[in-house]
C-alpha cells in the first residue's frame, strides 16, 4: 500500500518548484511536463474535437500553451484565447512554441467541445473581472466539459474559495505533485470535479497535512489477537441523557461496540434506566445519580463518550469534569461542548492529548468563537483549536478536518451526503470512543473513525438513517482487514 497522501499549501508547492529548479531541472521542463499531463488527461477522457484553451499571463497560462500544443498533436482542433500577453520567461517560451490560432479572451465559450482553463494559478490574489468573470459565471452550466489546470481559475489555492464573486467550475482538475487545500476543502472542492494529481518530477516535500485515507492510520489500527478476550479489547462508557433523551447515547454505544470495543456500558440517570434497558442487548447498563457516582462508574474504562443528548445544564458540566478526573480518553460531543460556551478555558484546563472533541461548525463557534472566520481556512482553524484545547479536534462537515495538538491535520474526502441525518454525529462519537477504548492513539483513532463513518454512509446510500450506520461497520472493517 502506498503511503499517506500529502496536501501542500501554495507556499510549500512554490518551494518544491524552486527546489527542483535549484536541483537542476529547468522551470521550462517542469512546465512542459505539466502541460503534457493536462493533455494526456484530456485525451484520456474526451474524443478529439474543438478545444478552447484559455491562457493567462503567468505560469498557469504557460502550462495552458503547452497543453494546447500537445492536444493539437493528438488530433484536437485547438484555439487559444489569452487574457494578457505572457509575463514570465517560461510562459513566454511556451507561448512561442505554440504555432496555432491565438485570439483575445472572449466572454463566451462558442462552439467548443472542451474548455481548458489556465488563466490563473493557486496564488491568485485579485478577483476575476471582465471577460474572465463572464466566462467563470457561465462555466457551471458546462462544467463537465471544463478542464482546469492546477485549479479552476478564480479560486484561492489556500482559502479554497473564490477570491472575488465567482470562479470557474470544472468537471476535471489536473494538479501537480500533490493536492492543495482547494482540492479538498469546500467550497473549492465542489468547483474542482474529479482531481487528478500528475507527477512532474518534484522531490519529496515534508508536511504535516494529509488526505484522510487508510494509509495514514491503518498501521496503528488495533486488530485483536487470536487469544484476545473482551476485557483486552477495551472498555467504553457512554453517558445517557434523561428519560426522553436516550436514543443518542444508545446510538453511540452501539457504534462503539460494532467498531470493536470489548465492553460497552451506558451510564444512565435513574429515570432513564427503564427506557434504556428496553432497548439494550449486548450493551450493558449501569445507573448513576451524581457526578461523583458517574466518575466512580467510569473509573475502569479506557474511553468515555459524553454529550449526545446530555442536556445543556450544570449536571452535564459537572459530569464532564468528573470524567476528566478518571483518566479515560474522552470523546466530547454536542451538549458536552456547548455547556462550556461561557467559559471554554474551563474545559481546556481539564483536557489532555488523548481526548477528542467532535464539534460541527456551530458547536465549534461556541467553544472557539471567531476562529473559523479569522483563519485562512478550516484546516488552520482546526489546528489552532487543537493547539488551544490541547486535544484532538474533529471539525465535522462535508470536508471534515481532524487536527492534533502537535500540528498534524487530515482532511476527509470520502464523505457522503447521506450522512446529513439526525444522529449520524452520535454514531461518529461512538466510533471514535470504540477505537480509543481499544488503545488506538487519538489522532489516528479520530481519522479512522471519520473515514469508516463516511465509508458506511457511502455504502448505504439514499435512505440512510443513523440507526443503519453501526451495522455497516463490519463490512468496512472487513475491507480494512484485507489492507493490513
Amino acid at each position: 500500500m502506498r503511503g499517506p497522501l500529502c496536501i501542500l499549501t501554495t507556499a510549500q508547492m512554490a518551494a518544491a518548484d524552486r527546489a527542483a529548479i535549484a536541483g537542476g531541472t529547468p522551470g521550462r521542463v517542469l512546465m512542459e511536463r505539466a502541460g503534457v499531463a493536462v493533455a494526456e488527461a484530456v485525451a484520456g477522457r474526451f474524443a478529439p474535437g474543438r478545444a478552447l484553451v484559455l491562457a493567462g499571463p503567468g505560469n498557469n497560462g504557460g502550462d495552458a500553451y503547452v497543453a494546447a500544443r500537445h492536444l493539437q498533436r493528438r488530433g484536437f482542433d485547438v484555439r487559444v484565447e489569452r487574457l494578457e500577453a505572457p509575463r514570465t520567461d517560461d510562459a513566454v517560451s511556451a507561448a512561442a512554441d505554440w504555432r496555432g490560432e491565438v485570439g483575445p479572451l472572449r466572454g463566451a465559450f462558442g462552439d467548443a467541445d472542451i474548455v481548458v482553463t489556465g488563466l490563473f494559478g493557486a496564488g491568485l490574489d485579485r478577483p476575476l473581472a471582465g471577460e474572465a468573470l463572464r466566462l467563470a459565471r457561465s462555466s457551471e452550466a458546462i462544467r463537465e466539459r471544463v478542464v482546469a489546470i492546477d485549479l479552476p481559475s478564480g479560486l484561492s489555492g489556500d482559502a479554497a474559495r473564490p477570491v472575488g464573486e465567482a470562479a470557474f467550475h470544472a468537471g476535471l482538475t489536473v494538479t501537480f505533485h500533490q493536492k492543495k487545500p482547494v482540492h479538498v476543502l469546500q467550497p473549492g472542492r465542489a468547483h474542482c470535479g474529479e482531481v487528478v494529481v500528475a507527477d512532474i518530477g518534484l522531490g519529496e516535500t515534508r508536511t504535516t497535512l494529509f488526505e484522510n485515507a487508510p494509509p495514514l492510520w491503518i498501521g496503528r489500527f488495533r486488530w485483536p489477537a487470536v487469544s484476545a478476550h473482551k476485557h483486552q479489547r477495551g472498555r467504553l462508557v457512554v453517558v445517557s441523557g434523561e428519560a426522553w433523551r436516550t436514543g443518542a447515547a444508545r446510538l453511540a454505544a452501539r457504534a462503539g461496540l460494532r467498531i470493536g470495543a470489548g465492553l460497552v456500558t451506558v451510564l444512565s440517570p435513574p429515570d432513564a434506566l427503564a427506557v434504556n434497558a428496553a432497548h439494550l442487548e449486548a450493551v450493558m447498563l449501569a445507573p448513576f445519580e451524581t457526578d461523583q457516582e458517574l466518575g466512580a462508574a467510569a473509573e475502569a474504562a479506557e474511553a468515555a463518550v459524553i454529550g449526545p443528548a446530555a442536556g445543556v445544564n450544570e449536571e452535564t458540566l459537572a459530569n464532564v469534569l468528573a470524567l476528566a478526573r478518571t483518566g479515560a480518553a474522552l470523546v466530547l460531543d454536542a451538549d458536552a461542548l456547548t455547556v462550556f460556551r461561557s467559559d471554554p478555558e474551563e474545559l481546556f484546563s481539564v483536557l489532555d492529548r488523548d481526548d477528542v472533541l467532535t464539534p460541527h461548525p456551530g458547536e465549534f463557534e461556541r467553544v472557539f468563537p471567531g476562529l473559523l472566520a479569522s483563519a485562512t481556512n478550516k484546516i488552520e482553524a482546526a489546528r489552532q483549536a487543537a493547539d488551544r484545547a490541547g486535544a484532538v479536534v474533529i471539525v465535522k462537515g462535508a470536508d471534515t478536518v481532524i487536527a492534533a495538538p502537535d500540528g498534524r491535520a487530515a482532511v476527509n474526502v470520502n464523505g457522503a451526503p447521506w450522512l446529513a441525518t439526525a444522529g449520524a454525529g452520535d454514531v461518529l462519537a461512538g466510533f471514535v470512543g470504540g477505537l480509543l477504548a481499544q488503545g488506538m492513539e487519538s489522532f489516528e483513532a479520530a481519522c479512522a473513525a471519520v473515514w469508516i463513518h463516511a465509508a458506511c454512509g457511502a455504502a448505504f446510500g439514499p435512505g440512510l438513517v443513523s440507526e443503519d450506520l453501526p451495522d455497516l461497520a463490519p463490512k468496512a472493517l472487513g475491507d480494512l482487514l484485507m489492507l493490513r
